[in-house]
């Protein structure tokens, strides 16, 4: 649909105009491109409120990052973002919790690399984590089960430990899930889903299949939180 492609051409604009002369020249293509985005993010929103009763009392706000970059600590001084993204968890966006996430990037934002669906915990807290790889020592089937029905995700295993976590055995059947730092699945979204009609509808599908593994994820998250095991 053409709501996607004008979003896609503003942010592949951006990636190469990224200062502020031109963005307030062009401050309009910005507004309308936001706008579409947050169209097609408000019905992905409403479709996993559907399945996942945990994130029904958010809203879009609450799922939604500033498109401004706060420079302060930043090697990159670039003023704004070369994505947009919406992330669904409970608590919203920055409580540390697993969700989903929606990922659009121009062409050449070096982000994610592409547009994208990721379900999961990235920068997990480490005492999350550490409850976590505890219920994967006792239940991995269980967590096995909740990757294997997540249609067409991909664990992403690059940001693991090399040697296993102190309290975990190296013969366990899941080591190499106990080393994982995050836990993290993504799958790319093919440009004829992206500017499709089909899209909302593709994407809340696809997440649909993850929510087994957000759940379990959050399960052990927390049970953490309650039991502060910090």
């Amino acid at each position: 649909e053409k709501i996607m492609k004008e979003v896609v051409e503003f942010l592949d604009l951006i990636v190469v105009n990224n200062n502020r002369q031109w963005f307030q020249e062009h401050k309009d293509m910005y507004l309308s491109a936001q706008e579409r985005f947050n169209s097609v993010a408000e019905k992905v929103l409403r479709g996993i409120q559907g399945f996942d009763e945990s994130v029904r009392s958010l809203t879009l706000r609450d799922c939604m990052y500033r498109f401004y970059r706060d420079t302060r600590f930043s090697m990159d001084k670039s003023p704004y973002k070369r994505h947009f993204g919406l992330f669904v968890c409970p608590g919203g966006k920055k409580s540390g919790l697993a969700g989903y996430y929606f990922h659009v990037e121009g062409k050449g934002a070096g982000y994610l690399g592409q547009h994208c669906l990721f379900s999961g915990i990235y920068q997990c807290e480490p005492f999350l984590a550490k409850s976590i790889r505890e219920d994967i020592n006792v239940s991995g089937e269980e967590f096995v089960s909740s990757l294997d029905k997540a249609d067409g995700f991909v664990l992403d295993e690059a940001c693991s430990y090399k040697k296993m976590p102190k309290g975990f055995n190296d013969s366990h059947q899941y080591a190499k899930y106990l080393k994982l730092k995050d836990f993290c699945i993504s799958r790319p979204i093919p440009d004829e889903v992206l500017f499709s009609d089909s899209l909302p509808d593709w994407v809340i599908e696809k997440f649909r299949s993850t929510y087994d593994f957000n759940s379990y994820l959050n399960r052990a998250a927390l049970f953490a939180r309650e039991n502060d095991e910090k």
